[in-house]
């Protein structure tokens, strides 16, 4: 059986390396696990401790700017608890994109000044 297929995991993977030689001095960024497949007493278990739905793949700190960046592959979709997520950090005065690709990730990441 063929292993499936993980383009946003590789998307990640090279922004995640991006960030590591490039980020500006002082930018905190991490990625959050809120994808994969959990059981049903795990999901309820995470959700108690204040897990979310839509939460962006990677959060960036930086000058006192919060950013919030949804990755998604070329053909990917955003789904309604994602675009939620970012219309709430908008509204709290931070940044976000759902950017399409690797070129667009990091585009964003230039434009908001986090890499060198």
């Amino acid at each position: 059986m063929k292993k499936r297929q993980q383009p946003e995991a590789a998307i990640q993977r090279a922004v995640c390396e991006q960030l590591r030689l490039r980020g500006r001095p002082g930018l905190v960024w991490f990625a959050v696990p809120n994808g994969g497949k959990r059981n049903a007493r795990e999901a309820a278990s995470l959700k108690r401790q204040g897990v979310i739905p839509g939460v962006a793949d990677i959060i960036l700190l930086h000058n006192s700017r919060f950013f919030a960046l949804e990755l998604k592959s070329d053909n990917g979709r955003p789904t309604e608890h994602q675009y939620w997520f970012q219309k709430a950090v908008n509204e709290a005065g931070g940044y976000t994109c759902i950017a399409q690709g690797l070129d667009e990730a990091l585009r964003t990441l230039t434009a908001w000044n986090l890499v060198r």
